[in-house]
């Protein structure tokens, strides 16, 4: 199992763990399907009525799609088969609460999941990027997730430097992605404890809170996601283009934090 779930019972509320620690919590696709399916058990589980989603160990909240997986793609050029698509709470229909804790890198694919958490606390030492463009990748689904939580010029400066930049917890907070930042190590214990505090009110009125919030800015987001197969095709290097590049990434030197 690539997931590890903690539920305390008398509080309502489930920690939920990327736990794949060794692989900086990249996801395969066993750890894809094992979201979606606790995304869609939790909907029955009435003594769960808010989750936090964190990552194993400090280094990382989640680095994206493991780079070892291999995705068959369909050969048509209007086809594009993503396994990243169906591992948020959203994607699977559930109304329930979810609030991430972020210590260490959240970057790419982690983006699907930050953009489907009701809100994110980080420690002071999490970081924030997106590494596509360097490798020569169109990061439109992860863009328009995170343009509906950080203002236009913060999600396009992120989205286009690539790996040449990272984005501080303090920033992240100023800009609007992160709504609490704690000392190292603490990012769970703050979550759990708002997790906690929601989980504590009406279940109903706290669902139907989350799916007003989430009205507000569903009808963009899908037009948006329907154009970024499209962007993503024509944008993409080949396969073996991005992962030369991927290999000479130690070259341009560590990354400027802001």
């Amino acid at each position: 199992m690539a997931l590890r779930i903690e539920r305390e019972a008398a509080a309502g509320v489930a920690l939920v763990t990327l736990d794949r620690p060794a692989k900086l919590n990249a996801i395969d696709l066993e750890t894809a399907g094992e979201l979606a399916a606790l995304w869609q058990e939790l909907r029955y589980d009435e003594s769960v009525r808010a989750a936090v989603l964190t990552g194993a160990g400090t280094r990382a909240f989640c680095t994206g799609i493991d780079r070892a997986v291999e995705v068959p793609q369909p050969p048509s050029p209007y086809a594009l088969d993503d396994p990243l698509l169906r591992i948020g709470p959203k994607a699977n229909d559930l109304w329930k609460p979810v609030i991430a804790a972020v210590e260490g890198m959240a970057c790419g694919g982690a983006f699907y999941l930050l953009g489907e958490a009701e809100f994110v606390v980080a420690s002071r030492e999490a970081t924030f990027f997106d590494p596509h463009t360097t490798y020569g990748m169109v990061p439109a689904y992860e863009a328009i997730a995170m343009a509906q939580r950080m203002p236009y010029g913060e999600v396009a400066r992120m989205s286009l430097m690539g790996t040449a930049e990272r984005v501080s917890a303090e920033r992240a907070y100023a800009v609007g992605l992160v709504s609490e930042v704690t000392e190292p190590g603490g990012a769970v214990a703050a979550a759990l404890r708002s997790a906690a505090v929601i989980a504590g009110h009406p279940t109903d009125a706290v669902q139907g809170t989350v799916r007003a919030v989430w009205c507000a800015k569903e009808a963009a987001r899908t037009q948006a996601m329907a154009q970024a197969p499209a962007l993503i095709a024509l944008g993409n290097l080949p396969p073996d283009r991005q992962a030369e590049l991927f290999g000479v990434r130690g070259a341009s030197g560590e990354p400027r934090v802001r």
